[in-house]
């Protein structure tokens, strides 16, 4: 898992007031739980940017005034209108304790039924797991080499290694769709055969 630092400062005020003002000048608020006590703080916007619109998973190294905390991003809140990063939770991770995550997934293989002029749309694009920090991986490979046209391939088929998954076993992950083409295609040859 690829390790991001944030740095971030102590908040002593956690009026409403204060939280405005951080916002404005750039800053978001927020809050490190999991460990002895919880750590309310605040770090400059811009170092959210590639945690928050990234695929990929980070361990972050949350440096609040010179003391380091090793954490995941657990809840993130947006404004409703402009999109503006206005809250980040992190959860602190302790190697004996286990944690929960989305953690995305990557497809491996050729799935025959793409070969055949599908289309693989993609359903599920995380994978929600429960694992010890040490066991959390970088992305859930889904093999796709046996996905035939109009077929899916549910959560199920996915064997876990040194993690749990706790998404519905019977959600699709991902669907090779018929062309429209080739269904008219097949509509025809049918209609032929009566």
């Amino acid at each position: 898992m690829k390790t991001l630092e944030i740095i971030g400062f102590k908040r002593a005020n956690l009026g409403k007031a204060q939280t405005k003002e951080l916002r404005n000048e750039s800053f978001v608020p927020g809050v490190l739980y999991g460990g002895a006590e919880q750590v309310h703080f605040y770090a400059p916007a811009i170092l959210f940017r590639d945690l928050v619109y990234s695929p990929e998973v980070y361990e972050i190294d949350l440096n609040i005034e010179g003391t380091h905390y090793r954490a995941i991003m657990q809840d993130i809140q947006f404004h409703p209108v402009n999109e503006m990063l206005l809250h980040v939770d992190f959860l602190e991770l302790q190697d004996d304790k286990v944690v929960k995550m989305d953690i995305p997934v990557k497809f491996v293989g050729v799935s025959p039924g793409v070969l055949l002029g599908g289309k693989l749309v993609t359903k599920l694009r995380k994978i929600r797991i429960k694992a010890l920090p040490a066991n959390l991986p970088d992305a859930i490979e889904v093999d796709i080499s046996e996905l035939e046209l109009g077929k899916s391939i549910k959560v199920s088929k996915i064997v876990p290694q040194n993690y749990e998954i706790l998404s519905n076993p019977l959600a699709p992950v991902a669907t090779v769709t018929v062309p429209r083409a080739l269904k008219s295609a097949q509509v025809e040859e049918a209609r032929g055969k009566k």
